[in-house]
């Protein structure tokens, strides 16, 4: 089977980013962008998912965390897109819940080729340390756009901001492992009616 890695850069007059990843990886992770909550949460995707990757961002955070959060998401998503290859053969499909005391977070995923986001996320607090939990929105619509991808992002319930993030991440971490998994019965397979995703 191929090796199923991505190395993706994006410079801009905001943002310098280098994605490296390893769908079948471990979840061993390195980061360096400059805003640490974010890579707490991608560290989550990781772990959760069994991905390997290097994360590096130089940005404009001195302005704020807006320009960094929105390129990672982008990159990301462009260095999943690109590790997928042409989908055939994979599951498709990826759900995940979980909890985190008083929190409980789905997420549902579908390498469809048709960028789509709803996500509900009722935040008790507007940052997180000094993180603003608008920026997820910002992430995921990068991620999304660029893995062209259908993403589905509930928050069920939840008491503590940093709970209800971290659950958000932990399931998408494991919602993409589920729907990049190579599923045996399909072979080379496309997993769609039309023959393309």
């Amino acid at each position: 089977m191929s090796a199923r890695t991505a190395t993706v850069s994006r410079d801009t007059l905001e943002t310098q980013i280098k994605v490296e990843l390893n769908l079948d990886g471990t979840g061993n992770a390195k980061f360096d962008t400059g805003v640490p909550f974010l890579e707490h949460m991608m560290d989550q995707i990781a772990r959760h998912g069994l991905i390997d990757m290097d994360v590096f961002c130089k940005g404009d955070t001195y302005i704020d965390d807006h320009h960094t959060v929105e390129d990672i998401g982008i990159t990301f998503g462009k260095a999943i897109n690109e590790a997928l290859g042409n989908k055939k053969g994979i599951v498709r499909y990826g759900h995940s819940y979980v909890p985190l005391d008083g929190s409980l977070s789905r997420v549902v995923i579908d390498f469809s080729g048709r960028p789509g986001l709803e996500m509900d996320i009722p935040f008790t607090q507007k940052r997180i340390g000094n993180f603003d939990t608008e920026l997820f929105l910002e992430f995921f619509r990068g991620f999304v756009n660029h893995a062209q991808v259908t993403l589905h992002i509930d928050n069920l319930r939840g008491d503590n901001a940093h709970h209800q993030a971290e659950t958000v991440f932990k399931a998408f971490g494991r919602a993409l492992r589920m729907a990049m998994a190579r599923d045996e019965r399909l072979g080379d397979v496309m997993p769609s009616t039309k023959g393309t995703l």
